[in-house]
């Protein structure tokens, strides 16, 4: 049972947001503009990202390159192909988790010419129903040029009787189901949709005095480009702008969101804002929800950087526990640094963290992480913490166990690889080897993230199926596949689309 936990290198046991998505109009050069912000998005994914800029004069100009948006999207060269006052762009990490299987003709935007003009998609998400409708396309003699889902969107839209793309899409989304946060862009417009349950993010903004406009996955890329915060799009809502104006409908009807609560605890950056309220506040809030839950006596409080500080900051303050750095990220190691021999894969994480060993001589240690996904960095993190000289180390998790696979945008483990799905937390601890172990609760979670009552069973805020196994919306592909669902989910569960039959 422990094997697969132990045959995966240090960058496999971290949960992967797959992509961001950024748009501008109405502004010169906004392909410039575009690139700041996937910048500013560059955590929601590393592999590649791509541009599409629409100019009067020179029509629709592509860039996809794999790497950083700094080692690509910053060349003044590259930049000057993609003129115009209207650009999309995409930043991607793909499940398959290395660049050797992504092809460049994978990376978004992706582009579709019809009858009444071009229209470049970007999305953010996961459409789980897209094996169904692929082979429906593909039996009624559509050609596709990927292997992402996304794709599916344009061959849809491409089917479609309606006269102009916005009611296309419209038309192709309604067919959709699962997880999408979409922008596009014909030669005039830009365009913003998110699912019914509006499982990822999506943001409006103004920048500049002269009508221009943004959507972006998070606030923190407004700030970059100096945008003004406007709204966040809401579930089940399309926007479109075009002139200065925007216009808004509900495609889907009336719906009840279900954000993804892993935003608050781990994808978004902490300096953005969800739902009017700050990403580092909640994190924060969740570290106070783990001191009141589990408290331990203890010498030092260490978060696991990056995304463990604030929750840690949050369990220092509430339990009186001094804070310190007792692990420091080497913030100069790029992904493509790792060779790949097993030599230096065993010594990932050395790479990426290396311990104050001045500070945690001889300390009770608190550690506090994001998340424990198969376990295997949890365990070289203690052994270093160990070998450093600590008398004790006890872990805090700021989210509950991970025991379901997500199916609505992120790289998730099949289950049998989730360490929580195969043990209990007194066997996760004892496997682990650490003095104790917790994990905030779902409630205490709700909590943190602003629900004062905690989690409504009845009727969940948030989408939170990788911890519950309860999914709002039935992962249809991997239903085909043999996924089984939690017996008492199936009938609690919601189909925002129509499958392919």
């Amino acid at each position: 049972m422990m094997q697969p936990f132990l045959a995966h290198p240090f960058d496999s046991d971290r949960l992967h947001e797959e992509c961001g998505v950024f748009g501008v109009i109405g502004v010169t050069d906004a392909a410039n503009f575009v690139a700041l912000g996937l910048h500013a998005l560059q955590h929601r994914g590393q592999e590649a990202g791509g541009i599409v800029a629409h100019d009067a004069e020179q029509g629709f100009n592509s860039a996809h390159r794999f790497g950083y948006v700094r080692d690509n999207f910053t060349k003044q060269s590259l930049m000057e192909t993609l003129p115009g006052s209207l650009a999309i762009g995409h930043v991607r990490y793909s499940t398959a988790g290395t660049k050797a299987a992504t092809a460049i003709r994978d990376v978004q935007p992706f582009f579709g010419e019809f009858a009444m003009g071009g229209c470049a998609i970007a999305h953010n998400g996961n459409i789980t129903n897209a094996m169904a409708l692929r082979r429906e396309l593909i039996e009624r003699g559509s050609i596709f040029q990927s292997s992402s889902d996304s794709e599916c969107i344009i061959h849809l839209m491409a089917r479609s009787i309606q006269r102009n793309i916005p009611e296309r899409m419209k038309d192709a989304l309604r067919r959709v189901e699962g997880a999408f946060s979409v922008i596009a862009m014909t030669r005039t417009k830009l365009i913003g949709v998110r699912d019914p349950l509006g499982v990822r993010p999506l943001v409006l903004g103004k920048v500049g005095d002269d009508g221009g406009f943004v959507l972006s996955s998070e606030t923190c890329a407004l700030d970059i480009i100096g945008a003004e915060f406007i709204r966040e799009i809401e579930p089940g809502e399309m926007v479109v702008i075009s002139k200065g104006e925007i216009e808004s409908s509900r495609p889907f009807g009336p719906s009840k969101g279900r954000f993804c609560i892993f935003e608050h605890v781990y994808f978004s950056r902490p300096d953005s804002i969800i739902g009017g309220r700050s990403v580092y506040e909640t994190r924060r809030q969740i570290g106070v929800e783990l001191a009141r839950e589990a408290p331990v006596e203890a010498d030092l409080v260490c978060p696991v950087p990056d995304s463990g500080t604030p929750a840690a900051i949050g369990y220092a303050h509430e339990s009186g526990i001094p804070f310190g750095m007792g692990i420091i990220r080497n913030q100069y190691m790029g992904r493509t640094f790792i060779e790949p021999t097993e030599q230096i894969r065993n010594m990932g994480v050395r790479l990426k963290l290396n311990v104050n060993r001045a500070l945690v001589r001889g300390k009770r240690v608190v550690l506090v992480d994001d998340s424990v996904v198969r376990g295997t960095t949890s365990r070289k993190i203690k052994d270093m913490i160990l070998d450093a000289g600590a008398a004790e180390v006890h872990f805090r998790i700021a989210s509950p166990p991970t025991a379901w696979p997500c199916f609505y945008g992120v790289d998730t483990p099949d289950r049998d690889k989730l360490l929580a799905a195969q043990m209990s937390e007194e066997e996760m601890r004892e496997w682990i080897g650490v003095d104790s172990l917790a994990f905030v609760s779902l409630n205490g979670l709700y909590r943190a993230a602003g629900e004062a009552k905690g989690r409504d069973k009845s009727c969940p805020q948030y989408c939170d199926a990788c911890f519950s196994g309860d999914y709002p919306v039935a992962p249809f592909d991997q239903l085909e596949r043999g996924f089984r669902m939690k017996p008492d989910s199936e009938t609690s569960t919601v189909v925002t689309g129509h499958a392919a039959e």
